[in-house]
């Protein structure tokens, strides 16, 4: 592989941030006919920054989180540790530390290394236009394609998010084959908001990235319960994470200062299916849960 593909990258010509909000073709012809160039840019940028870049692993995570993960994969009988962690907050949500805030500067510095290597990235379309966001999942136009960082991604969906919504959430079950990420920046004068709504999801985990002592204002996340109509508030403390539903609504409220970085995650069926509001749950025992999932993945992309 030739230094060349890196060079070529950086000369491309981004489409319009108006021509990426009106979704023109120009824009997917774009992302479509430079794929195979940006994923090799991005493995032999890897290969040129290796002695900056830090391993991503589980030891970035809560070390109680991922000690209880780990026996849960050995014996799962003993998966009520994993649910001991996680707090309801409201209906269908819940709260528990995820990343060890002490190691989160590595992972902050890592992402800030990746924003720095000037190879376009898709910004999430799907919240208005999210410029300091990125999507991680293969299946979508210019997703975060750094091999290290893949790995990584991938063993947080398939050994973390994936059994802990089938405990939470049993009906999931059969609707979490498929994968689909993003990351948001939300920021004082820029992307600060994002209006009461659903996701395409059969569960979405949502984990904040901002470090001890980076405070931000407002930006706190409004959940909707659906018995009593009130709105259950919630925020984000560093490297803590949030799991619900898809279904769940939820409104995010307007950054007055600072800025709240998050990766976001959805898991969903085949084609895009989810489980149906009322869909009964499937009788499955622990050894179910803690499965590893086929690696048959399909190209439906939500936005």
């Amino acid at each position: 592989m030739s230094l060349n593909q890196l060079l070529q990258v950086r000369a491309l010509d981004l489409p319009s941030r108006e021509a990426m909000l009106n979704r023109d073709r120009s824009v997917q012809h774009f992302w479509d006919s430079n794929r195979d160039l940006l994923s090799g840019a991005w493995r032999e940028w890897e290969e040129n920054e290796k002695e900056r870049l830090i391993i991503l692993d589980d030891a970035l995570l809560d070390a109680n989180l991922r000690d209880a993960v780990v026996q849960a994969w050995e014996d799962p009988a003993t998966e009520s540790s994993v649910r001991d962690l996680w707090q309801e907050v409201s209906p269908g949500v819940f709260l528990s530390q995820f990343f060890d805030p002490e190691r989160l500067a590595d992972l902050r510095n890592y992402l800030e290394v990746v924003s720095s290597a000037k190879i376009p990235l898709r910004p999430p379309y799907g919240i208005v236009l999210n410029s300091g966001g990125a999507m991680l999942d293969p299946r979508s136009e210019g997703f975060l394609a750094v091999p290290g960082f893949q790995a990584f991604y991938r063993e947080l969906l398939d050994n973390y998010m994936r059994p802990i919504g089938r405990l939470l959430f049993p009906e999931v079950m059969g609707y979490d084959t498929q994968t689909f990420g993003f990351s948001i920046k939300y920021q004082a004068g820029g992307d600060s908001s994002l209006r009461l709504h659903t996701d395409a999801s059969a569960v979405t985990l949502n984990i904040n990235l901002n470090l001890p002592g980076e405070a931000f204002a407002g930006s706190a996340v409004d959940f909707l319960d659906p018995v009593t109509g009130r709105m259950n508030r919630q925020v984000f403390k560093p490297g803590s994470a949030i799991i619900h539903r898809g279904n769940v609504a939820h409104a995010t409220q307007p950054i007055t200062d600072g800025e709240r970085t998050n990766l976001v995650m959805w898991l969903y069926g085949d084609d895009g299916q989810i489980p149906f509001h009322c869909t009964p749950s499937l009788a499955t025992d622990a050894r179910q849960r803690w499965t590893v999932q086929p690696a048959e993945y399909d190209d439906f992309a939500p936005f």
